[in-house]
């Protein structure tokens, strides 16, 4: 007998994927039903791939993220609107108003600090490794909560991240 497991010819990580993806869209759909305000200190980090078919950014945000950006809903953000395929919401960056559309195919990862939850996502978008890139600087959040920039929802520290990957065969 072998340890390689037999390939699957059912796409179960694409729907688990498309599953994890619907749960955001859950989220935020109830947000938006409530009249665009986060209950408590609930505030999201949405992490997605700028360069995915449908992906909406003005110019000045895609030259500075070609490849991934971080936005933070919290505080101040408006227009928030939830499809079945994505959503659109209005944030500013350096004190100006953008407005963004983003499919749910291009998240990477999703996380709410304030419950120590998060989903992390495979890329839509051909594998390559990230580039880092500086972080957002969009108004909603303190500088202290951005961590950085950097990505947030590891499950190093015991939080309530969810990592998807069925090591699938390259």
């Amino acid at each position: 007998m072998t340890d390689d497991a037999p390939d699957s010819l059912i796409p179960y990580d694409q729907i688990v994927q498309e599953a994890l993806r619907a749960v955001v869209g859950s989220v935020l759909g109830e947000i938006e039903a409530g009249g665009g305000t986060l209950p408590g200190n609930h505030h999201f980090y949405i992490t997605f791939k700028t360069g995915v078919p449908g992906v909406e950014i003005p110019d000045h945000l895609r030259a500075r993220f070609p490849d991934e950006m971080t936005i933070v809903l919290q505080n101040k953000f408006w227009d928030l609107n939830v499809t079945d395929v994505g959503f659109s919401v209005g944030l500013s960056f350096n004190k100006i108003s953008s407005h963004l559309m983003v499919p749910f195919a291009a998240i990477t990862a999703f996380v709410d600090p304030a419950v120590d939850f998060g989903l992390q996502f495979q890329a839509a978008a051909a594998e390559e490794p990230p580039t880092k890139t500086d972080p957002a600087e969009n108004d909603g959040a303190d500088d202290a909560e951005r961590e950085g920039g950097e990505t947030v929802g590891t499950n190093e520290d015991g939080s309530n991240v969810v990592t998807v990957d069925f090591g699938r065969k390259k």
